[in-house]
């Protein structure tokens, strides 16, 4: 996605240092929130728990664009639909 012009944002509570070596131009930032402020897309692409239970009302207040690829079919549809999000999971 940063290769076809966006801005990219990311967190991953784990893994960021390793990140920061491989994708050094993308922007890191420190917490989940953070990466979410005004996001127009959410990409879940990992099934660290602090994903997974993620409060989507409280991320919709956040994004700018309501709109979720779970890549990992790991966070509740019927909780993020709800939330208003466009909610789409890897080989649904």
């Amino acid at each position: 996605m940063h290769e076809l012009g966006a801005t990219v944002s990311a967190y991953d509570p784990e893994a960021v240092v390793t990140a920061r070596r491989v994708h050094p131009e993308l922007d890191f930032v420190e917490t989940a929130a953070d990466t979410l402020s005004g996001a127009d897309l959410v990409l879940v692409l990992t099934e660290w728990t602090e994903f997974r239970e993620l409060d989507a009302t409280t991320v919709a207040s956040l994004v700018s664009s309501p709109v979720v690829i779970d890549g990992r079919n790991c966070l509740d549809r019927d909780a993020w639909t709800a939330a208003g999000f466009t909610y789409r999971g890897m080989g649904r």
